[in-house]
């Protein structure tokens, strides 16, 4: 391996044209310079400098390996500016579910991160009911998730009004079985709707499962069945709500965090705004915490 301290000191000479001009510009000794130039001469096995020349310059060989050593200085020098950099050095993990990351708080990200450039932020959306066991295990330091009920340790809850829906171009009379769009197996929305519509003493199967949100109101959308969602996620899609059902009791939209001082809760602080304004779009009120 070429040390870059002698490739410094060969450049430095052909770049002068002179031991004694690249010795100064350098803050070293001529004697110094000379020294380290047959260093890296005897590592190579080849003379780099012309030193009858005036001004010196390169053999053929120092004008092979010229192009390497500008490179390979380069790279040294970005290596240590992206060492010295601290941006992205620390990491806050974050959990939520796929609708909350609307273009608001995608903003707030961006805000927080423009003043915090040492700090990273790992986002990872899913269900809630997985985001809330890898919070609890430790693996999020900021978790919003839905549920029942918010924990006695909620930073701030929301309630997240719930209605049935169905496609807008939907029969006036569904088959009997009902089929159902739902969630996979464990997703919240999926065991309230089967005990709501066992209340209503109907029979029903799933028509169709999706892992997202999205996927499942496209589905109802396409007219593949009924499903109970969020009012507010389903505003921009071709669907109804299913008048039969009536009035769904709402969720909590629960906000979590580990830590309650420095940039955690600087953050969480905005991300409570950025929830406090999508339930009162949604027509929602916050719940005590």
């Amino acid at each position: 391996m070429l040390d870059p301290r002698l490739l410094r000191a060969f450049t430095a000479i052909v770049d002068a044209g002179s031991f004694t001009l690249a010795a100064e510009r350098l803050h070293m000794t001529q004697s110094t310079i000379s020294q380290q130039l047959a260093r890296l001469e005897d590592a190579v096995g080849a003379a780099l400098i012309e030193r009858s020349a005036r001004p010196v310059g390169p053999t053929a060989a120092g004008e092979r390996l010229l192009g390497y050593a500008r490179r390979l200085l380069t790279l040294q020098q970005e290596a240590q500016a992206a060492l010295g950099d601290p941006a992205g050095t620390a990491a806050i993990r974050i959990g939520v579910p796929e609708d909350i990351v609307n273009a608001e708080m995608a903003k707030t990200f961006s805000d927080f991160a423009r003043r915090h450039r040492e700090i990273r932020l790992d986002v990872t959306a899913g269900l809630s009911r997985e985001l809330t066991r890898r919070y609890r295990g430790g693996e999020f330091d900021i978790a919003i998730v839905k549920e029942n009920k918010p924990a006695p340790d909620c930073r701030a809850a929301f309630q997240e009004p719930m209605a049935w829906f169905e496609s807008a171009d939907a029969p006036s009379d569904w088959p009997d079985p009902l089929p159902l769009v739902a969630f996979p197996p464990g997703g919240l929305y999926r065991e309230t709707m089967f005990e709501r519509i066992e209340r209503e003493q109907r029979r029903w199967y799933v028509a169709f499962a999706g892992s997202s949100l999205h996927n499942v109101l496209v589905a109802v959308e396409a007219g593949l069945g009924l499903s109970l969602l969020p009012v507010g996620a389903a505003q921009k899609y071709h669907v109804r709500h299913y008048a039969p059902f009536g009035a769904e009791t709402a969720m909590a939209v629960s906000l979590y965090s580990w830590e309650n001082a420095g940039a955690v809760c600087e953050l969480v602080n905005a991300m409570q705004v950025v929830l406090a304004a999508r339930a009162a779009t949604h027509g929602a009120g916050q719940e005590a915490t």
